[in-house]
């Protein structure tokens, strides 16, 4: 059945060439998810929405096509674009980049798309970089069925202590830890678990720690492919790993 659908509110998420003057672009959209749709002229300097497909620009989108790739028929600006430069720049790309690798074609995420809207609202001022990361991948994670369990372990299913040591099993969760762990990677102190929770990320050791346990938890579901996104930072910072871009 031949799909029509008219001024859905979108995202870009990703975009590459398509034949000689064409886009082929993944679209974010509360109502049907990720949306891959070609861009018929679009790399034509000419044409009206050449500067129109960028990141983080608000968008009202109309598509049709048979096929899971559409065809985009109109994109018009729904706001200004949202102002990101450097680290935060290259969090944005993070962010898209997660989207576009972990979600489902034509699956409806209004809860998500405000949550993206919000993420990058909060990276274009002066919100604590760690919190905004790692609450995104929290949401993302949880609106997928993969939710972290910050609150209990899986075993016995008791509170998560501030005294203890968990072993952080991925799809899982947490079991209190053995004294002759080997695999230090995967133990987490409880109180950073807590604090975790709680989104109080402001001591650089919790803040590392969390940013290790998301890394665990979204590696699962990235296939082994690593992160374009963390290439290009650590490119343009001169070979410097990103503090708050897990992968």
């Amino acid at each position: 059945m031949n799909t029509r659908v008219l001024l859905q509110p979108a995202y870009v998420i990703h975009r590459r060439p398509f034949r000689n003057t064409s886009l082929l672009v993944d679209f974010f959209c509360p109502e049907h998810g990720r949306i891959a749709a070609v861009a018929r002229g679009a790399r034509r300097g000419k044409s009206r929405m050449h500067g129109l497909l960028q990141a983080f620009q608000p968008l009202r989108i109309s598509f049709s096509g048979r096929g899971d790739v559409k065809t985009l028929t109109n994109a018009e600006s729904a706001g200004a674009a949202v102002p990101l430069t450097g680290e935060r720049l290259f969090s944005g790309f993070y962010v898209n980049e997660l989207l576009s690798r972990m979600l489902h074609d034509h699956v409806e995420h209004p809860r998500l798309y405000e949550v993206y809207r919000e993420t990058l609202d909060a990276l274009a001022n002066t919100a604590l970089l760690e919190r905004v990361l790692r609450r995104f991948e929290l949401e993302l994670l949880a609106e997928l069925g993969y939710a972290v369990n910050l609150e209990s372990d899986c075993r016995e299913h008791e509170p998560i202590a501030d005294d203890k040591f968990y072993r952080y099993l991925p799809d899982v969760g947490f079991e209190v830890a053995r004294e002759d762990e080997n695999d230090r990677k995967r133990i987490f102190a409880g109180a950073h678990l807590l604090a975790l929770g709680r989104l109080a990320l402001e001591d650089p050791e919790i803040a590392a720690s969390a940013k290790r346990l998301l890394r665990q938890a979204l590696e699962v579901h990235l296939g082994g492919r690593p992160l374009h996104s963390r290439a290009l930072f650590t490119s343009a910072s001169g070979g410097k790993e990103s503090n708050q871009v897990a992968d």
